[in-house]
């Protein structure tokens, strides 16, 4: 795990944090081979190797946290109700986290659009 991440992680609100900490290791579990890393100023996993595109990053906010696939087709695709969703990313509060089957569900869509990448 990442030290830089484990910093994030401990500035955060307890609610927040143990939030936060159950969706690290839900997509770590999603994702065992993916390097841990910060990117766009967020927890995040990306593929691995050299060239390993981000597959999916988290955030904390005053208010809410989210899962954001770092990708703008994903999340209108998928059933997120009863969360609130933007292009990017679902949202929940600490208290109300997000199921496993939706963050299974966003993560897989995600590796299978970078599987599979539409041409330009």
């Amino acid at each position: 795990m990442s030290a830089e991440v484990d910093s994030y992680l401990a500035a955060l609100p307890p609610d927040f944090r143990r939030a936060a900490e159950t969706l690290r290791a839900a997509l770590k579990a999603l994702l065992p081979d993916h390097v841990e890393c910060i990117s766009y100023a967020m927890p995040g996993f990306r593929q691995p190797g050299p060239m390993g595109k981000m597959v999916a990053g988290y955030a904390a906010f005053t208010h809410h946290l989210g899962l954001y696939p770092h990708s703008g087709t994903i999340i209108p695709h998928i059933d997120c109700t009863p969360f609130k969703t933007s292009k990017s990313g679902v949202l929940f509060r600490p208290d109300t986290p997000l199921p496993p089957a939706l963050i299974e569900r966003i993560i897989r869509a995600r590796q299978a659009e970078l599987a599979n990448p539409c041409p330009k």
